[in-house]
This record gives structure tokens, sequence and C-alpha cells, in this order.
């Protein structure tokens, strides 16, 4: 079991399962996967994968970091959800890092992160305010924006953020939403029933 701490970090806000593996201050595993879909049954062999390739186990990480967005409504749940049966199955604490605070070390000096949302919409945090979703065009009246991140930078990103922060008492991972969700029931008229 190495002396160093272990910390496990993975995202699925957006359309990638992205993860990494930070030993003391070196990262000495990381991996992404671009996908729209199906990061629900690649997350647990992903992260098995890694852990299994850089000679651990389970039981030798201490701490789980983990993307809370804002992103996809879906993979946030998908993740924040894993993360915190993660950390209460092996009785390890979980530290949520929202893309925000994951992308700033990865922006350019004067630029702004933003995240990209559907329909022509980013997500913004201006300085000293809340995260919020606005039109493309809007957000840029805050200045230059960047919303190209590589998502294996991301996992690495949000796994030093937690290294810094996985000894102090925080409450589990929960999903930073924006927006609420905005699907709606199928319109679909229900079938029609014959007696037999």
């Amino acid at each position: 079991m190495p002396s160093d701490p272990v910390i496990l970090a993975f995202d699925t806000s957006a359309a990638h399962c992205a993860a990494a593996l930070l030993v003391g201050d070196r990262i000495v595993a990381a991996t992404a996967d671009e996908m729209t879909r199906g990061q629900a049954e690649r997350l647990m062999p992903l992260l098995e994968e890694m852990l299994g390739e850089a000679g651990l186990g389970w039981r030798d990480v201490d701490a789980i970091g983990v993307g809370i967005g804002p992103g996809n409504f879906t993979g946030i749940r998908i993740s924040v959800s894993a993360a915190r049966g993660l950390a209460l199955g092996l009785g390890i604490p979980a530290v949520g890092v929202d893309g925000f605070e994951a992308r700033a070390p990865l922006t350019l000096s004067g630029v702004l992160p933003a995240i990209p949302a559907p329909r022509d919409q980013v997500y913004l945090m201006p300085e000293g305010g809340t995260a919020q979703l606005m039109p493309r065009q809007e957000a840029e009246a805050f200045g230059l924006l960047q919303t190209e991140y590589a998502p294996k930078q991301l996992a690495e990103a949000i796994a030093r953020t937690t290294a810094t922060r996985w000894r102090d008492t925080t409450p589990p991972p929960a999903p930073l939403y924006v927006r609420p969700a905005d699907a709606a029931p199928s319109r679909d008229r229900p079938p029609v029933l014959l007696d037999p």
C-alpha cells in the first residue's frame, strides 16, 4: 500500500467518461473515453482498469473526487451517485468539484472558463457571481471565453483539487444543477387495449 495519499477522480458531466489517479502529487494514470451514452456502464470498469494498471486496489484509495457539473443532467447523476456509493462502501471521503473550479487551472490568464450547453448556450460563473446558463453571445459580454478542455485534463484537475480538500469535513458531493431537468413526459398516446 502506498504511503502517499491515493486520490481517484472521475467525471461524466459531458460526452465523456474521464478518470485520473493521483498518488501523492503525481498523476499515475489518466484516461478519457469520448461517449454520448453508456457512461453508467463504462465508469466502474474504467476505474477498475485504472487501479489495476497502477497495481492498486479499491482499499488503497484514500479519497474520491468527482465532477459535479454543471453539464449533462444524467451524466452528473451517474458520477455523483457512484462517488457517494464508493465513499460509503469504502469508508472514505468523497469531494465534489464543480466544473468551473476544475477548469480554472486549465484556463488561460484573462479568459473565463465556460461550459458548453445545448442550443448555443454556455454555463458561466462571472467573477463573484453564481453559475448561470446563458446564450453564448450574451456570455461573451463578460470577456473572452474558453470552452474547449480535454476531458482527461479535467479529471486530473478534479484529482488535484480533491487532494487539497479531502481531509476537510465536507458534505457528500451533490449535483450542481443551474437549471431544472428539461425532460418532458411522452406525448404519445397510450396503446388501446382490446378485449379478448
